[in-house]
């Protein structure tokens, strides 16, 4: 079945990259949007727009009764979730297929499956993909939890067993920090998702956080190579690279190869991540959980293979084989994305919304920045605070830092204080540099003044 008419169930800078995929693909768009939303360049963009309420996302982009209205009305035949808000939610997937609707992105038993935790290792094992010893399901006291980390050996890691973003984890060193930490660990899964579950594994001190990212068609799978998303700030990823530089050969063919089978193994459909730690000191993998659908940083894969995702996914989840065979996928140079948010880093990156006054994207060959900004736009209080992505591809990493580094120096966005201060630091450090870092560099390096270090050759009064 092909599909005519995609209502696009998000907002910002990712309904702007679908409404531009689709539009290349010939297939018109509906843009859904709350009242805070009504000047948001996406509406302006779409073939059609359909506010679905109040500002609150609750209210509006988590509406799914708002949603399945504008999809009814507009007679959109297909709905892309995005990233986020319901896009990993499966009830959300059920209403849209009895609608007799195309919903881009894998089944509601796939997201159910693979958005579970306990169950998605499950999944991998049965697949042969190494996972992190642990436990083999969810635990529901702590006598249990404290049995499988005596096993396994501390530390060891608490997770909520369903969501992800860093919400429910918390480490522990003994059984005393577990007794005290479990509790507060269920507590934040069950406020966070609505579900307590918990599960245990071995904390890998340092790890590289790598991740693969595939499409499926329901029947194959194939994969556009790895990508290091280790620079984190309280678990959240702020500067992706593809590839990863620690990886020699033949661990990143082992890696990606077993990305294939699990998502093979579960008949996945559409875009999808699966993530790894990465242990340098033993050169081990281990598969921890998969992304349902598109992520943040899939143009740096992009910019590494040529290969538009998001196109990709619309077609496979429109019913069409993939359009690629592995053979076909190739990975040239290097690329790095940084995500811009309207935060002031010098203020512990409090959320800095308004109004965008002067704007300038930078230009060139390997330069590429996707964003929802333009000027005179109020920028709503009331989402999350990312602007957009800069994304850069050159022959070499250390060619495509410089790049980076050049581009940066050239975004104009006034009006709002953004992150980009914590990247151009970033560019200037010698570990980032060299590529030795791991998932608590970034926060170790922030509490230890390293943003102010590095920004001291900057000129006073530099209004980024």
């Amino acid at each position: 079945m092909s599909i005519q008419k995609i209502l696009i169930a998000n907002r910002g800078e990712i309904a702007v990259r679908i409404i531009r995929a689709a539009k290349s693909l010939g297939i018109s768009t509906v843009q859904v949007y709350s009242e805070a939303d009504a000047d948001m360049l996406a509406v302006r963009e779409a073939d059609e727009a359909v506010c679905i309420g109040p500002a609150p996302a609750k209210d509006s982009y988590l509406n799914i009764d708002a949603l399945m209205a504008a999809a009814e009305k507009s007679g959109a035949d297909a709905v892309h979730p995005g990233y986020g808000f319901l896009s990993e939610n499966a009830a959300f997937v059920r209403r849209v297929e009895a609608a007799g609707l195309i919903f881009i992105g894998p089944s509601a038993d796939t997201i159910s499956r693979m958005g579970d935790k306990v169950a998605a290792r499950q999944a991998a094992e049965a697949a042969g993909v190494p996972v992190v010893p642990g436990s083999n399901g969810r635990i529901d006291t702590i006598e249990e939890i404290i049995a499988v980390a005596e096993a396994v050996g501390f530390p060891v890691m608490i997770k909520a067993a369903a969501g992800g973003g860093g919400r429910g984890i918390r480490v522990a060193d003994d059984v005393a920090a577990l007794r005290k930490l479990a509790p507060q660990a269920r507590q934040e899964a069950e406020a966070a998702f609505g579900d307590g579950g918990l599960y245990v594994e071995r904390a890998i001190l340092a790890p590289r956080h790598i991740e693969v990212q595939i499409i499926g068609d329901g029947v194959d799978a194939v994969h556009f190579f790895e990508r290091e998303c280790s620079l984190q700030r309280r678990r959240q990823k702020v500067w992706e690279e593809a590839g990863a530089v620690c990886l020699d050969h033949a661990t990143r063919d082992a890696l990606c190869a077993s990305a294939v089978a699990l998502a093979k193994t579960v008949a996945y459909r559409g875009a999808g991540t699966l993530e790894y730690l990465y242990d340098e000191s033993t050169q081990e993998f281990f598969f921890i959980e998969m992304n349902t659908r598109i992520q943040v940083e899939h143009p740096v894969t992009e910019m590494l293979t040529g290969v538009d995702l998001v196109a990709e996914m619309i077609r496979v989840c429109g019913g069409a084989p993939l359009s690629l065979t592995q053979a076909d996928i190739t990975a040239t140079g290097h690329a790095i994305e940084v995500r811009i948010n309207a935060e002031d880093p010098s203020m512990q990156f409090m959320p800095f919304p308004g109004k965008i006054g002067r704007f300038e994207v930078p230009q060139g060959p390997g330069v590429r920045m996707d964003h929802f900004l333009y000027e005179g736009y109020q920028i709503p209080p009331f989402y999350d605070s990312l602007l957009g992505k800069l994304i850069v591809h050159a022959e070499t990493r250390d060619a495509a830092v410089d790049k980076l580094a050049d581009a940066l120096s050239r975004v104009v966005i006034e009006g709002v204080k953004t992150t980009i201060p914590l990247h151009i630091a970033l560019t200037r450090d010698p570990d980032v540099r060299a590529g030795t870092f791991h998932t608590q560099w970034l926060e170790t390096w922030l509490d230890s003044g390293g943003l102010t270090r590095a920004l001291s050759p900057m000129p006073k009064g530099d209004t980024q």
